[in-house]
């Protein structure tokens, strides 16, 4: 059973090695919310090595509107936000990173664009103050790329400050490093985006802990969210055309080595022939490519029907007088 949403909002901020700044950055939390919102503060330790749990803790002694969640081990950022959604209480949901980077101040301006009608609303961080060789320009043809392939026209996929409402993340579950995703995915469902620039800090405290390598990690995502987006409910079209082609390639090169031994006299055997060789592994190729994307068929079905999950999303529903009174 869902729990009911108590709070207007929840901040949900992901800790690793921040002790430095999440006094600070809980204390700008407070100032830009107090006046204006019944909220509640959710920091999510991920394993940290410092003494950002003991100061998270103290905080947590003096305010009952933080909540902590602590890993026993770093598992990452996209665990840390998902741990701060499944526990989140509030109506709209605003994930931002611990390392004070993010601006609190702009959470109401998020909000206020929120209730001009958007489901999401996505920080951009125009102004970046980052290393431009190892974060900007990795980041900017990421971001370019991200857009080209899922349609979600947003210039800053990567900033964790968005806004969100329950309805629009509740289904969502996240894995790998999908946190940066989560526009895309939600946008499955026909969900409204927009953006917003937001103030991008630099930072002062800490280290970074992301660099080229994360660049390799968001191609990789990329290609898992092309495949959900894409063919999540009908598999065989992915496997199964590629089994079309094997066969197809299987038959040029088959008849390749047919002419080859009856018109122009070629000998069969396999090491003088490769062609034959190629035939067989298509031949191959082409049964097991079938055969996958039939098991993917049966695995997508056991999925969607085990956990009553649709393959569509509804926004409204509008009914007789009659069906509505005898409902």
């Amino acid at each position: 059973m869902m729990s009911p949403r108590t709070f207007d909002l929840s901040v949900v901020v992901p800790v690793y090695n921040e002790q430095d700044s999440v006094n600070s950055l809980y204390e700008e939390i407070i100032a830009a919310l107090s006046d204006k919102y019944n909220f509640e503060i959710i920091f999510v330790d991920d394993g940290s090595g410092d003494k950002s749990f003991e100061i998270l803790s103290q905080i947590r002694e003096n305010d009952d509107r933080v909540h902590v969640i602590k890993f026993r081990k770093n598992f990452g950022q996209t665990a840390a936000i998902a741990a701060g959604f499944e526990n989140s209480l509030g109506k709209i949901v605003i994930p931002l990173d611990a390392d004070g980077q993010n601006d609190p101040a702009d959470i109401p301006r998020l909000i206020e664009k929120l209730d001009e009608g958007y489901d999401i609303v996505s920080g951009w961080r125009k102004r970046r103050h980052d290393n431009v060789v190892t974060r900007t320009l990795p980041s900017r043809a990421a971001n370019w790329l991200i857009a080209k392939i899922t349609g979600v026209k947003l210039h800053d996929f990567g900033c964790t400050l968005k806004a969100y409402r329950w309805e629009s993340i509740k289904e969502i579950r996240l894995y790998g490093e999908m946190h940066r995703f989560i526009p895309a995915l939600a946008s499955w469902g026909g969900e409204n985006i927009a953006e917003l620039v937001v103030n991008h800090r630099p930072r002062t405290t800490g280290q970074t802990k992301y660099g080229l390598n994360r660049t390799f990690k968001v191609i990789l995502d990329l290609i898992t969210l092309k495949f959900l987006a894409s063919f999540s409910t009908k598999p065989i079209y992915v496997f199964g055309g590629l089994g079309v082609i094997s066969g197809g390639l299987s038959i040029i090169t088959g008849f390749l080595v047919l002419y080859q031994k009856f018109i122009s006299d070629s000998h069969l055997a396999m090491n003088r022939n490769p062609l034959l060789i190629m035939t067989a592994v298509l031949i191959m190729a082409s049964i097991q490519f079938i055969l996958m994307g039939l098991l993917a068929e049966i695995l997508v079905r056991t999925y969607h029907e085990s956990q009553g999950r649709h393959i569509y999303t509804v926004e409204k529903v509008l009914e007789s007088k009659g069906k509505d009174q005898d409902g």
